[in-house]
């Protein structure tokens, strides 16, 4: 037998293809793909009139978008073992505080500019408290949540703030290439995310807090910096967001963002993030986020109640966290 006969390996059959792409393929996100499908094809049965219309895909995309951004912040919070309740109200207060008449006197830069330092400020207040403070994670962003949405409405005086800026409306109403520009805004954010969190040594650094802050410490990652960054990152989402909303409502109110938190948290855990940290997944936030936003449109075009919809919504997260406690208990007992 010579050489060349040892080094020979046997072609590859198409069973053996199509089982190395199926070992190499995430099952969660296959088994949220067809939900997502499901969901769709309900609501095209229900409403073969309207569901599929370019109006009403465009109206579902433009409402993931706002919460997609905030839940791409989310994704990094929770993938870093923390957890966030703060994100409606920072929405409200950044979206407030952006379109105040002050504000809007000095033009669109200023708006702009406005929303991401105060969206990034609050963050970064969590992520102090929580990392210098050493304040649970919890309870910290719990008086976020209340002090941001009260502020919030000392600002405003519990008036909806109406932005008069044409320059504004011009840049974050207009459409690009056929697409409205606030879906290419939560396209670029996702994107941007996608790669921090899966191609950087930041994303590598927020998966191994997660995952064990004392064994990370010990690696030499400054974690409390690391994680006070964290919350600043969600921060700047929250702002981004805010900036979205007031596009698309064209006013900042303080009841802007409400229940962000809970819609961003379901969309993450069924996802496939870990609540206690150590693995998230951004694509699988992407889809939970489209789930979500699709099961509220099938819903609105069927003119269902909300308190079902939100009765749906809780089964969804439980459900969501214990197959993640099932699949924990089956990969530590492998």
């Amino acid at each position: 037998m010579n050489e060349r006969t040892l080094d020979a390996t046997p072609p590859a059959t198409g069973s053996s293809l199509v089982s190395r792409w199926w070992a190499r393929t995430d099952i969660r996100l296959v088994a949220l793909l067809i939900v997502l499908i499901g969901l769709c094809v309900v609501g095209y049965i229900t409403r073969p009139d309207a569901f599929l219309t370019e109006g009403n895909i465009s109206t579902v995309l433009r409402l993931a978008a706002a919460i997609g951004v905030v839940s791409v912040g989310m994704t990094f919070v929770i993938s870093a073992g923390g957890i966030d309740l703060s994100v409606g109200s920072m929405v409200a207060l950044s979206s407030v505080w952006m379109t105040t008449w002050a504000t809007q006197s000095y033009g669109v830069g200023a708006m702009v500019v406005c929303a991401l330092l105060v969206g990034t400020g609050c963050g970064l207040v969590n992520g102090l408290l929580v990392a210098y403070g050493r304040v649970v994670p919890f309870i910290a962003t719990l008086a976020m949540m209340a002090s941001a949405r009260g502020l919030a409405e000392r600002i405003s005086g519990r008036q909806t703030q109406v932005v008069d800026v044409a320059a504004f409306g011009a840049v974050f109403q207009a459409d690009l290439l056929g697409v409205p520009v606030l879906i290419w805004i939560f396209a670029a954010v996702f994107a941007g995310g996608w790669t921090l969190l899966n191609r950087t040594t930041f994303g590598r650094r927020t998966l191994a807090v997660g995952g064990n802050a004392e064994a990370a410490r010990l690696a030499g990652i400054n974690v409390r910096r690391h994680t006070a960054l964290v919350y600043a990152l969600a921060g700047l989402c929250c702002a981004i967001a805010a900036i979205m909303v007031v596009a698309r409502t064209t006013s900042g109110a303080s009841t802007n963002g409400l229940y962000y938190e809970l819609d961003a948290i379901a969309a993450v855990v069924i996802g496939g993030t870990l609540l206690s940290g150590g693995r998230g997944s951004m694509t699988g936030t992407l889809i939970g986020v489209l789930i979500f936003t699709t099961l509220s449109n099938v819903f609105t075009l069927n003119n269902l109640e909300t308190d079902i919809q939100n009765i749906v919504k809780g089964a969804i997260i439980v459900l969501a966290v214990l197959l993640q406690a099932r699949t924990r208990r089956r990969s530590s007992l492998s």
